[in-house]
């Protein structure tokens, strides 16, 4: 078994960190199985195309753009929904994100299971730090990467404090 859990975005952009967070807190708060690997993707594009490959499930954390959604609101995609959805613009770096999917479909090494939990940003100008509409979304973003980790078997502890 071999998951990827990758968190992306840019922390120079208020609400673009929330991926980048959502894996930070995974890491700081739970212990899991060496076959699981947690990476903070940033910005990156096409170098992540090592890293994304062969994944038996590939679960993204990543602000994703959506006039049609409040602000804050987790959506949750899977499989074949992720790449269609790449193709109306959806975040701020999904140019590099759609071109690793179809890069992986094309060389065969598409992940068996695709799962990406996005929140809608308020605000994507240059600041650090996140409105307080989508740092209160950490929590809950991260207890939808918990569940699609454990929809695959992984056993997910918390650490002692």
């Amino acid at each position: 078994m071999r998951i990827l859990v990758l968190g992306v975005g840019n922390v120079l952009l208020t609400d673009e960190a929330i991926g980048v967070r959502v894996v930070e807190a995974l890491e700081q708060n739970y212990v899991l199985p060496d076959y699981v690997e947690v990476l903070d993707g940033g910005t990156a594009g096409m170098e992540l195309l090592e890293a994304m490959a062969n994944r038996d499930h590939l679960i993204i954390a990543d602000a994703i753009v959506s006039k049609k959604r409040t602000p804050g609101t987790i959506m949750i995609l899977r499989d074949e929904e992720v790449p269609t959805l790449f193709t109306n613009k959806i975040s701020p770096h999904q140019l590099g994100l759609a071109d690793v999917l179809s890069a992986l479909r094309f060389t065969g090494e598409f992940p068996g299971k695709l799962t990406l939990v996005g929140v809608i940003p308020e605000s994507l100008e240059p600041h650090i730090g996140m409105t307080a509409t989508v740092e209160a979304m950490v929590e809950p973003a991260l207890q939808e990467v918990i569940a699609a980790l454990r929809s695959s078997g992984v056993d997910v502890l918390p650490k002692e404090k």
